[in-house]
């Protein structure tokens, strides 16, 4: 698996037809991120914001908003949020799973400590909040603070199942809703509120948001497992040295004989890995088509986020966000 050529250009596109608007976000984020009194906040912060990441999520809450006729400047507030969100969770995350990379990267844990890490996620979380006041809508406030607690559960739940090899893809699909599509989709709806919208294209921007972060989310696990480090941007195998149960090895799982049970609650169940597991691994996963089946699941969740986009304006942006569910699976070959 790996980069197709192609697979930029929805991204591109959209990046290009929210120019100035995004740069009203960066400028935003930048002064917003900004302490007199903390020095290392800003420091933390520009270290991940600054990383070369593609600004997925803010995209997604203009877009949506410029998709329904929104003509002020509330989507720019939202957006910056949104990221400040994004941003306050990879840096929990990373103190959590004790990552090393992040985008290619040392991440902020690593470079400085766990602490700092946190403390300047929890900043973060409490920059979005004021971010949301500041656009007057107690609806959009609802939204943004429904995704944070949502996520937050979702990440729970992946530490109460973890190393669990009975983990069901319904289980699966839980988490993946909580930590990566509920900001998906808090980011499309929101757009669509603050544009004031009519409910039925709420609810289908909402709809389109949570299965483009399904999507998202089972292609980067997909990734973990035959991807490389330059396109995902951590250490490839890294999902399976820290024992989470991912889609591909959940359906691996499920289809096992007894020795590949065994060795799937070693190395994933006990922790117990030996060098030349990960290849193991590998091989398992493809002679029980666990990544194959894994893909045809993305793929009907990125099928699904285009359906969902029927109910919204025709405009060229709704052409743009469903050639990027196409984009999102178009990162595996």
């Amino acid at each position: 698996m790996g980069m197709n050529e192609n697979v930029s250009k929805p991204l591109d596109r959209l990046s290009a037809a929210l120019a100035l608007d995004m740069e009203a976000v960066n400028v935003l984020i930048r002064d917003r991120m900004a302490s007199r009194h903390a020095p290392r906040i800003p420091e933390v912060t520009a270290h991940l914001v600054e990383a070369g990441g593609k600004r997925l999520r803010p995209m997604l809450v203009l877009a949506a908003a410029r998709l329904c006729g929104y003509q002020g400047d509330a989507h720019i507030l939202l957006a910056a949020a949104v990221e400040f969100i994004h941003t306050a969770t990879l840096l929990h995350d990373d103190v959590v799973d004790e990552s090393q990379q992040r985008r290619g990267r040392p991440t902020a844990n690593l470079l400085w400590d766990n602490k700092s890490s946190v403390l300047v996620g929890d900043y973060l979380f409490a920059r979005s909040f004021q971010l949301m006041a500041d656009t007057g809508s107690m609806r959009v406030m609802r939204i943004l603070a429904n995704a944070s607690a949502t996520i937050a559960e979702g990440e729970v739940l992946q530490l109460t199942a973890a190393q669990d090899i009975s983990t069901s893809e319904d289980t699966y699909i839980q988490i993946v809703r909580g930590k990566t599509a509920a900001l998906f989709s808090a980011a499309t709806e929101s757009g669509a509120e603050v544009a004031g919208a009519e409910a039925a294209v709420q609810q289908a921007l909402f709809d389109y948001g949570d299965a483009l972060g399904i999507a998202f989310q089972i292609v980067d696990d997909l990734l973990d497992y035959g991807g490389s480090a330059q396109v995902i941007g951590k250490n490839v195998g890294d999902d399976f040295r820290e024992r989470k149960l991912t889609l591909p090895v959940i359906k691996a799982i499920a289809a096992a004989d007894a020795n590949e049970r065994a060795f799937w609650e070693r190395t994933i169940g006990k922790g117990k890995q030996d060098e030349g597991d990960l290849e193991t691994a590998l091989e398992i996963l493809q002679r029980r088509g666990a990544p194959a089946a894994a893909r045809a699941d993305a793929i009907a969740w990125a099928n699904r986020a285009k359906a969902a986009l029927q109910a919204c304006p025709d405009q060229p942006l709704r052409v743009i966000l469903s050639d990027l569910a196409d984009y999102v699976v178009s990162r595996l070959s």
